[in-house]
C-alpha cells in the first residue's frame, strides 16, 4: 500500500499538469483607504503598492491565486474640506503587509498564447491577512500610534487583522504567454483601527505626555483643544476599507496547449 501512494500521487500530478496551468506575476500602483478620515471617496489614492502572486489556472474561466503585497496609506485632517475635519487635526500613514488568496472569474476564455480571446475582464473575491501600523509625526518625530493608546484602550488593539477582498481586472495577452493585467481591489477590514481612529476621546489625565498630544492634536495651532472626553473623536462605521490599483504583468506555463483550444 506505501508504494502505491507515490505512483498516485504522480498519476494525479499527471492529469492535473493536462488540464491546468500554473501562473506567476507581479504588480505595482497605489493604495487608498475609507474610514474616519476618508468617510467618502472611496477612489482617492494615497499611497503606493507593489507585491508578486502565484496562480493556478483550472481552465480559461477559473482560478485561484495566493497574492502578497505591500502598501501604504495615509490621510490628514488639514488636507479635508471639511471644516470640523481640519478642526480635528488628526493625521497617519499606515503600512500594509497583506497575504490574500483569491478566486477569479473570467467572462472570456483567456488562456495566453493557447485560446482565442486575447483579453478578458474579470471579478475576484477572496479573504486577506493584513498586518497593519499606524504612526503620525508630532514635533518632528514619528510615533507609533498603536502603542500611545489614544482612545484609552485597555490594551493595544491587535497588529493584523483579515479583510473581505473583492474587485475587477481586465487581463491582455501582449506576446506569446506574457500577461498584462490591471486590476482594483476593495479590502474590507475587520478592525477600524487602520487609521488609529474609531471611537471617542477619553480622558488622558493631567500632564503633557506623547499620548496625550497624539489623542487630541485640534489645538496645535489655536491652542483651543476640542477633544472633550466622551465626545465622537471618528465616525460611527466599524470598519475601514482599503484598495490596491496596480497594473500586473505574469507568465503562463501552459503544459498542453491542444487542451484549452
Amino acid at each position: 500500500m506505501a508504494k502505491l501512494v507515490p505512483i498516485i500521487f504522480l498519476v494525479f500530478l499527471s492529469f492535473s499538469l493536462k488540464a491546468q496551468t500554473w501562473e506567476f506575476g507581479a504588480g505595482a500602483g497605489g493604495s487608498g483607504y475609507m474610514g474616519d478620515l476618508n468617510p467618502k471617496n472611496p477612489v482617492k489614492v494615497s499611497g503606493y503598492s507593489f507585491g508578486a502572486f502565484a496562480k493556478r489556472n483550472f481552465n480559461g474561466y477559473l482560478s485561484a491565486r495566493l497574492n502578497y503585497t505591500y502598501g501604504k496609506i495615509a490621510a490628514a485632517d488639514s488636507n479635508s474640506n471639511n471644516q470640523q475635519f481640519r478642526d480635528r487635526n488628526l493625521s497617519f500613514t499606515t503600512t500594509l503587509s497583506e497575504i490574500s488568496l483569491i478566486g477569479e472569474f473570467n467572462f472570456m476564455h483567456y488562456i495566453p498564447d493557447a485560446g482565442k480571446n486575447k483579453y478578458s475582464p474579470y471579478l475576484f473575491l477572496g479573504v486577506a491577512s493584513v498586518n497593519y501600523s499606524p504612526t503620525a509625526i508630532y514635533n518632528g518625530a514619528k510615533y507609533d500610534l498603536r502603542a500611545a493608546q489614544t482612545e484609552g484602550e485597555p490594551k493595544p488593539y491587535p497588529t493584523s487583522t483579515l479583510a473581505a477582498l473583492y474587485g475587477a481586472g481586465i487581463n491582455y495577452n501582449v506576446a506569446g504567454k506574457f500577461t498584462l493585467g490591471a486590476e482594483l481591489g476593495y479590502r474590507n477590514a475587520f478592525s477600524d483601527y487602520l487609521d488609529d481612529v474609531s471611537g471617542v476621546y477619553v480622558n488622558k489625565g493631567a500632564g503633557q505626555s506623547v499620548s496625550k498630544a497624539l489623542a487630541d492634536r485640534s489645538g496645535e495651532k489655536t491652542g483651543i483643544y476640542l477633544g472633550i472626553p466622551g465626545t465622537q473623536r471618528g465616525d460611527s462605521r466599524p470598519r475601514d476599507t482599503y484598495f490596491f490599483a496596480q497594473v500586473t504583468f505574469s507568465y503562463t506555463f501552459v503544459t498542453q496547449k491542444c487542451y484549452f483550444q
